[in-house]
Parts: structure tokens; C-alpha cells; sequence
């Protein structure tokens, strides 16, 4: 049994798996191909994913554009994340807005990430693991990064100075040429 949490934007789903818990430790399905198709749809995954980031790591936001995106169920294996999930879909109502949820291991909860969408996350505690399952392999030419603190935006990311990568500092701004074709 999952429950499942739809949001106010339309596509991102928060899933929560049933958590079997006694004196030895805890039990939880961390994947159901039949559960997962009942929910969301019939998704093939193509590739599963792993980081694990020191506290105040901020990866994001990335995307992949048509006919690469990516849809990803993603989840937190130890430790804790402030997830974001910005809707870039051309023509979407709510487009250039954003989700925050809070994902960590205790919960087991899930967040279902459409294709159309840009994902990061800051971890909120030492060595996170997240894992995520992918629906598109990834493709470097179709890789953008959306500046994660453009103002334009408005995103609390939850802490006052992440550590974020070179290439996540120099995102494009979400009024950029992000979703143009790359000329090299």
C-alpha cells in the first residue's frame, strides 16, 4: 500500500510506502513495478543514480531537455533533503513555479519527478545518500543547469551559504537562453 500526495502543481507526486517495523530492525518496499504503474503510469527506468553529500550540499537545478528529460523517483536512503521541483514545461500553467518537500530515510517517502521539470536538492545532514531512478539515460548535450538562486525564482533552499558546484554556480538564469540548443 502506498499513500500518495499530490501537490499544487500538476506531475510531482509524494509517495509514502508502508513501513514494517518490530524488534529486529524494519522492512519497506523500495520499488513496485506494479504499484508504481497503478500510481503514475506505465514508466520504464533506464538507469538508477546515487549521490552522498556532506551537510549543506546543494545539487541543482538540472534537467534534461526534450526528447532526453528525465522523470525521477527520487528518494533519500540516509539522512535528510530539502527537495525542490521547478515546473519549465512550455505553456504549463504553472510554470516557473516550484515544489519544496522534505525527504529523509526515517519516512521512506518518495517524490515522483516528471519529465518537464527541473530537481535539486540541499542536504540538511552529514553524508546523505540519495537515490534515484531515472526514465532516460543521461545525455550530456541535452544537460542544462537553471541557476538555483535566481531571484526571478524565489526559492528558500532552507540554509543561509550551500556548498554548490562550479558548474551549478554558473546555471543559466530561468529567463535565459537555458532551453536553447547548445552551439558547442
Amino acid at each position: 500500500m502506498i499513500d500518495v500526495e499530490r501537490f499544487e502543481i500538476e506531475g510531482p507526486m509524494l509517495l509514502r510506502p508502508r513501513i514494517f517495523s518490530d524488534e529486529r530492525g524494519r522492512f519497506v518496499e523500495t520499488w513496485s513495478e506494479r504499484a508504481f504503474t497503478h500510481i503514475i503510469g506505465d514508466i520504464e527506468f533506464v538507469q538508477d543514480n546515487e549521490s552522498i553529500s556532506r551537510q549543506g550540499v546543494l545539487r541543482g537545478l538540472h534537467l534534461q531537455l526534450d526528447p532526453y528529460a528525465q522523470g525521477k523517483l527520487v528518494r533519500v536512503a540516509y539522512g535528510k533533503v530539502l527537495d525542490i521541483c521547478l515546473d519549465i514545461r512550455p505553456g504549463s500553467p504553472t510554470r516557473g513555479r516550484h515544489i519544496r518537500v522534505h525527504l529523509d530515510a526515517a519516512s521512506g517517502a518518495q517524490l515522483w519527478i516528471p519529465g518537464g521539470f527541473a530537481h535539486g536538492f540541499v542536504a540538511l545532514v552529514e553524508n546523505t545518500v540519495f537515490q534515484y531512478k531515472c526514465s532516460a539515460p543521461y545525455v550530456p548535450a541535452a544537460e542544462r543547469t537553471i541557476l538555483w538562486n535566481d531571484p526571478a525564482l524565489g526559492i528558500d533552499w532552507g540554509i543561509p551559504d550551500p556548498i554548490v558546484s562550479p558548474k551549478d554556480q554558473a546555471g543559466i538564469p530561468f529567463n535565459g537562453p537555458w532551453d536553447a540548443p547548445r552551439t558547442a
